[in-house]
């Protein structure tokens, strides 16, 4: 008995210094961050985040082979104490979400008739899927049962649908669509995301300078979700109240539904459901990605750079918008009239983007009270001009200068600023030009009780670059338009003031660079025009006197159109931490194309905060359409009447700057969201336009 003890007691003995020798030399440590990210996961070990359970998840994070948002069930708040403990950017905790691109389903026809496996992947590998579209869904529905939280399923129209609530972003689905229909991102990722050759786009989005899901937003108006059409619009568009109303709408010109009728009206769609939203008596939510620490300043507080201070804040970074004059709002305050576009409609759009947290300072103006380098010394990362195109070009004739002459962005804000909306003006008044700019100028000078306006253009009507509505309006308002007449000089009377425009006549030639035909002077064909003040609207550029304040180190380079030196991709200036859009960068156009600028310049900026390389995509659709998607004949439209734009009637509109253009009914929005055929790539829906009634 007493050996056995003996016995027991030395193998004890003998184990114990076995172990704690193998303590020595095989010890493992952990790294004690593990456990600490372990109890932020949800415990569930599903394995819907791609590893063996939550411990497996948390050796990975913190091994940086996954991000701190891994955890699909936890939430972004647990994500977020993760990236805490792992002191990386919060902006790494934001939620990811399945969407689908595809909303064509059945709507393609067959190449061939198939009868093989029933699933997406065996699909495409016979000759890419028996369905004509080459990007489209398939309709197996293997990323409904890769979903282990039932959130797809398969919609009526046989694409798959995803409920947004129940998704946690896993990624199932992705990885089981084979043609990459199903994208998992999260919100800066589908705010950063341009137009590509291979996206299900209709050919209404491609043209589209925003690039908005409109066969998206417009579905969303016709099954009565005016929330869902606001967020699909705001994902693209931050002003969409102002460009309901001042946006000459290019989309319309490929809307597919045009070929064969009338386009749809989207521009007026866009601006029902803007309405409603102001009308409503409160504002939709607009989420921003956590604060990433980054600091960007704006220059101008006009569309783009709005535009850009709002993408910005919704990546996460602090944003703060530098601005000249008094208000925010550049050209789209100072330089459309308010009976297009109303102050208090422009207040309102641009107050609920400053409140997403976005700093502002009016009449602040750069060249006197900072400077790009001061900008930097106070600690801004990045730096992002978008001051517009505020100096008018000169006719270059004798006397445009005299008393009585004025220049066309000068008469606009002149008018803008005054508390009544009201300044000195002539009887008889003429503008030069043939663009918006002279149009605004013209039908304001009515407004401002001027007897007779005149729109003196060296082309014919046909040339005029003027949005064709607001020829019409002003030719319905009484506007005299004296065509094929090129100004030579503005005659004075005994004070010294206006009393007349010198004018040849002119015959049109050959076209020019542009297209147009080329106006040439009728010898001895001088015409006086008496009026007694004259408005020349023909053009603007960049003012940059402020770059003289700038060392040569601090100056990006200027072209010889006076417009910042960028890559129009990019928007990207000579300067690395400099980005530009809008007039600015591209000289004057819409406020549609300021806004895309924005934005794009935003994802450049971006890229640049978070070290990333700044690019673009190579497949970029920018400015580009995709051919097959441009149809010559839409087989099955029956013709509706397209919605008219209600407006005021020129007894009521002439003597006010109240506004002309209304919104129309909800009855009406209903017909014409009915009217789109919801277009994809190359589906559309003539069968849905026969229940219009």
């Amino acid at each position: 008995m007493l050996v056995a003890v003996i016995v027991m007691l030395g193998i004890g003995a003998t184990c114990g210094i076995v172990l704690s020798v193998a303590s020595k030399l095989f010890y493992v440590w952990e790294d004690p961050r593990i456990a600490q990210v372990e109890y932020y996961t949800a415990g569930a070990n599903c394995g819907g985040c791609g590893f063996a359970g939550c411990s497996a998840a948390a050796a990975s994070i913190v091994a940086g082979k996954a991000a701190p948002s891994v955890c699909i069930v936890a939430g972004p708040e647990a994500a977020a104490q993760i990236a805490g403990i792992m002191g990386v950017d919060a902006g790494t905790a934001e939620p990811l979400r399945s969407m689908n691109v595809c909303s064509g389903g059945n709507r393609a026809a067959d190449k061939y008739y198939y009868d093989g496996a029933q699933t997406c992947a065996a699909l495409a590998n016979l000759h890419g899927g028996r369905r004509v579209c080459s990007i489209g869904c398939l309709g197996m529905g293997d990323c409904i049962r890769s979903c282990k939280f039932d959130a797809i399923h398969m919609g009526p129209e046989g694409y798959p649908v995803v409920d947004e609530a129940k998704c946690v972003g896993c990624g199932a689905c992705e990885k089981a669509c084979p043609k990459n229909i199903l994208t998992v991102r999260t919100m800066s990722q589908r705010l950063l995301h341009f137009n590509e050759l291979d996206d299900a786009l209709a050919p209404c989005q491609q043209t589209c300078p925003a690039e908005i899901n409109i066969p998206q937003y417009i579905d969303q108006i016709r099954k009565g979700d005016y929330a869902g059409a606001i967020h699909t619009i705001r994902e693209r568009n931050p002003l969409l109240l102002s460009c309901g109303r001042v946006c000459p709408h290019p989309c319309e010109n490929y809307c597919r539904r045009g070929i064969e009728d009338e386009p749809v009206s989207i521009n007026q769609l866009k601006r029902f459901v803007a309405d409603w939203e102001m009308n409503s008596g409160q504002r939709l939510p607009i989420p921003c990605a956590p604060e990433t620490g980054k600091k960007v300043a704006v220059i101008g507080g006009g569309p783009a750079g709005v535009s850009c201070a709002y993408f910005l804040r919704r990546l996460g970074h602090s944003v703060t918008i530098y601005e000249a004059m008094p208000k925010l709002g550049g050209i789209t305050r100072y330089g459309i009239p308010e009976y297009r576009l109303p102050d208090k409609v422009l207040d309102w759009e641009i107050q609920g983007i400053l409140d997403l947290g976005i700093a502002a300072h009016t009449e602040t103006i750069m060249g006197r009270d900072f400077t790009i380098q001061s900008l930097r010394d106070e600690g801004y990362d990045a730096v992002f001009l978008g001051i517009g195109a505020w100096k008018d070009y000169a006719i270059g004739i004798p006397g445009e200068d005299m008393q009585g002459c004025w220049k066309g962005i000068e008469f606009l804000s002149k008018v803008a600023g005054a508390p009544d909306k009201k300044i000195p003006i002539g009887k008889r008044a003429a503008v030069v030009g043939g663009g918006n700019s002279a149009i605004d100028c013209v039908r304001t000078l009515l407004r401002l009780g001027a007897e007779e306006a005149y729109i003196v253009y060296r082309r014919t009507r046909k040339e005029m670059p003027a949005n064709e509505v607001e020829i019409v309006a002003a030719e319905h308002e009484g506007v005299k338009f004296q065509f094929l007449a090129a100004p030579k000089r503005v005659v004075a009377d005994e004070n010294g003031r206006v009393a007349g425009l010198e004018y040849l006549r002119m015959e049109l030639g050959e076209p020019d660079a542009s297209g147009r035909r080329r106006p040439i002077p009728v010898e001895g064909s001088e015409t006086i025009l008496p009026v007694d003040m004259l408005i020349s609207a023909i053009g603007q550029q960049p003012e940059l006197d402020f770059l003289e304040k700038e060392t040569a180190a601090e100056k990006p380079k200027i072209t010889r159109w006076n417009t910042f030196d960028n890559d129009p991709e990019l928007l990207q200036t000579s300067l690395p931490y400099v980005f530009t859009a809008g007039d600015a960068a591209t000289g004057p156009s819409l406020v549609v194309d300021a806004i895309g600028g924005g934005r794009r310049a935003a994802r450049s900026i971006h890229q640049f905060l978070t070290g990333e390389k700044v690019q673009s995509s190579p497949k970029s659709l920018r400015k580009k359409h995709i051919a097959e998607s441009l149809f010559k004949t839409v087989p099955g439209v029956q013709k509706k009447n397209r919605t008219p734009m209600p407006e005021l009637h020129v007894e009521e509109r002439i003597t006010s700057m109240v506004e002309v253009d209304q919104v129309i009914s909800e009855k009406d929005a209903a017909y014409e969201s009915q009217r789109c055929l919801n277009c994809c790539r190359i589906c559309y829906n003539p069968e849905e336009n026969s229940k219009v009634a």
